[in-house]
């Protein structure tokens, strides 16, 4: 079932106008650069994300816009050889990328690479015990946030936890936030993704938020925790 947008989660945030096939080919071109451009800000973040959701040995943990792998590398530590990491990608260059450095750490039995759309999920329902997404959330148009939060609480189990790092709108008077919309807007051949309400989103699709931070590289972002309701959903992090 798909979730409704709720007008307190969507007010006042930029639509998408770039299609994913053109998504697509953008990421696929700079597969090969993509660390260089953004690896030193998206750094700590990604890894207080991590620390939020803490991977246990065992689970069975999805990744949503995986890039250059650095997460699923993580991840396939945390899990053990008794876990599961998944991955889903709109770029099968970044899926190559991310294959070929699992390889070569050992970890790529550990993990399931696809190379496919978030707003339909290739899960079976309650079949996740966790999912992540880092800077991939802002990238979807405003009226498909709800339906990829939908698929994620569907394949998640009761109890199961998803965390979301992205760039953050709760700031309105941010000088560089206001700067990051105009660019969105007029040149979002290059600037794809824009601010968005990331805890707000996650309440409005059904999860309870466990615990949520607020951090900066140059623009605001939130990391938000939230659990599915259900037997375990007592999630402390």
């Amino acid at each position: 079932m798909k979730a409704n947008p709720d007008p307190c989660s969507s007010a006042g945030i930029l639509r998408v106008s770039r299609t994913k096939s053109q998504a697509k080919v953008f990421y696929n071109r700079i597969s090969r650069v993509y660390d260089l451009l953004a690896d030193r800000n998206e750094g700590p973040i990604r890894n207080a994300a991590l620390d939020l959701l803490k991977a246990l040995p065992g689970e069975r943990v999805l990744e949503i816009g995986f890039g250059t792998g650095h997460v699923l590398l993580a991840l396939a530590g945390a899990v053990g050889p008794t876990g599961k990491v998944l991955g889903i990608d709109l770029s099968d260059r970044m899926v190559k990328r991310s294959q070929r450095d699992l390889s070569a750490a050992g970890l790529l039995e550990r993990c399931e690479l696809r190379c496919c759309d978030a707003s339909e999920l290739p899960y079976a329902a309650e079949s996740l015990d966790a999912v992540f997404m880092s800077f991939t959330l802002e990238l979807f148009d405003t009226p498909e946030i709800p339906e990829v939060l939908s698929e994620c609480r569907r394949a998640l189990k009761p109890g199961g936890r998803m965390v979301v790092a992205g760039v953050s709108k709760e700031e309105p008077g941010n000088f560089w936030l206001r700067i990051f919309e105009w660019m969105h807007v007029h040149m979002p051949r290059f600037v794809d993704c824009r601010p968005i309400y990331v805890r707000r989103a996650l309440e409005a699709a059904g999860f309870q938020v466990r615990a949520s931070l607020r951090m900066s590289m140059w623009i605001p972002v939130e990391i938000v925790l939230g659990a599915k309701p259900g037997l375990g959903a007592c999630v402390s992090p």
